[in-house]
């Protein structure tokens, strides 16, 4: 007899911020879930309330250049504790209308997963919660992701979700779904359906593709030819969420490319790896010159920002000719040597020469733009701008990445010590848009200076 699987909606909810932008967001680790559940027998109907393409949506929002975008919004009240920040706080996404009929839409779920990306947008996913509790009331709810791994006692506390999940989705979630169905698996999670070759969440050549074809219309695709990064700065959590460097193969890498570019006509491929570049000779360099060798005429993107000291002339040469449009750099900051304190990633002659190698395979300064941190505990602001004008001397592009305290890392506790916020207390206030750690507390005359030399 043929066994029947439980229905299983996943769902991207909300954001809740002063600003949001679609610079090539998707929920990849939820699509990724959504295609191995697949792949177990599970069915699947998935949610995105961040959805710019919904048909039911008030007004047609704009498709700019590269597949990006503007998402709908609407003024709400601020969190406390944030009332006195001059800005408008906002919901981005569909309408909860649109939610509600989506929900009474699609068949009854039988469990419901939940994916949170920043610690501060806890207050979309609460809400997303709150309304698939009062609409499906007998379905356990799921929560994953960067918040619930990295705020987990908070998300156990305050989400209203049955179940947090804190690290790897992939490994987690087969085991509990089928605990929760009284199903037997295999220590290998062996499919017990016709299908693609069995998922091990070690292998990441077993995974199948994440299920974008869910989504109501396919922009871009991200990749992640890998996950996690063997370098550890101050500031940064990858090595929190991913433990161990984990690389799909070159040739894995490139069927995927060649898939969505062929079946569905994606041109665009924001990279999402936190370290594409290491060991350049053996994973970055076959995959583009597999790209080239089967003729894919696509555009490569790094929203995540590239380590400098592995750039060459050749290595630029090959990005260029397979299709790199926005090429970005993890400086951080222009101190160099031993007064840079928060990673030792770079110093000022890789920086150069990177810059070059770009600029005489071909890549324009527009097209080039190189991080710079703003915001961080006891940030020294003259070095700052002297490293926004270093950065405009080699005739790219410097942009502010604005810094975000993250539980967990080396920087936290510096964090936590200087900011005026109680950043243990509260997610809320980890907010880059706030800057929770920016000496004398927000400033609208600091933070516009800086935007003015960024462009000017």
């Amino acid at each position: 007899m043929k066994m029947e699987y439980p229905h299983i909606l996943l769902l991207n909810p909300w954001i809740y911020d002063f600003a949001a932008y679609d610079f090539w967001a998707r929920p990849i680790g939820l699509l990724y879930l959504a295609s191995i559940l697949k792949s177990q027998g599970y069915k699947v109907s998935y949610i995105d309330c961040l959805d710019r393409f919904h048909p039911g949506l008030p007004r047609r929002l704009p498709v700019r250049e590269f597949g990006r975008g503007p998402y709908l919004k609407v003024p709400v009240n601020k969190p406390e504790g944030l009332r006195d920040i001059p800005r408008r706080y906002s919901r981005y996404g569909i309408p909860e209308s649109l939610l509600r009929m989506e929900l009474n839409r699609i068949p009854k779920a039988e469990a419901v997963l939940v994916t949170s990306l920043m610690t501060y947008w806890y207050p979309g996913v609460f809400e997303v919660i709150r309304i698939v509790r009062q609409m499906i009331k007998e379905a356990p709810i799921i929560l994953g992701g960067i918040y619930a791994t990295l705020c987990h006692e908070h998300a156990l506390k305050n989400s209203g979700a049955d179940y947090v999940i804190s690290g790897q989705g992939e490994r987690a979630i087969i085991p509990l779904l089928n605990s929760l169905f009284g199903r037997q698996v295999s220590p290998l999670f062996q499919a017990e359906c016709p299908g693609p070759a069995p998922f091990f969440p070690e292998d990441p050549d077993s995974y199948p593709y994440p299920a974008f074809e869910l989504q109501t219309r396919i922009p871009y695709v991200p990749i992640e030819t890998g996950r996690g990064c063997p370098f550890r700065c101050a500031y940064c959590a990858s090595s929190v969420l991913n433990p161990k460097l984990l690389r799909r193969s070159p040739k894995n890498v490139v069927n995927e490319i060649e898939y969505w570019h062929k079946r569905y006509g994606v041109l665009d491929f924001p990279f999402y790896d936190d370290a594409l570049l290491i060991d350049p000779e053996h994973h970055i360099v076959p995959i583009l010159e597999d790209v080239l060798a089967r003729g894919l005429k696509v555009r490569f993107h790094t929203p995540n920002a590239l380590h400098i000291r592995n750039f060459s002339h050749e290595l630029a040469l090959l990005m260029f000719r397979a299709g790199f449009k926005t090429v970005r750099l993890g400086l951080e900051t222009a101190v160099f040597g031993g007064d840079r304190k928060i990673d030792n990633k770079v110093d000022r002659e890789e920086f150069e020469k990177a810059v070059r190698y770009l600029k005489e395979a071909g890549f324009s300064g527009k097209q080039i733009g190189a991080y710079l941190l703003f915001g961080l505990p006891g940030q020294d602001y003259r070095l700052l701008e002297l490293s926004i004008r270093m950065v405009r001397s080699l005739g790219i592009q410097p942009i502010l990445a604005q810094y975000s305290p993250i539980p967990r890392t080396p920087l936290w506790d510096e964090a936590v010590r200087v900011s005026a916020y109680d950043l243990s207390a509260d997610p809320i206030f980890h907010n880059n848009s706030i800057f929770p750690c920016l000496e004398g507390g927000f400033s609208w005359e600091k933070i516009s200076y800086f935007r003015g030399l960024v462009r000017n």
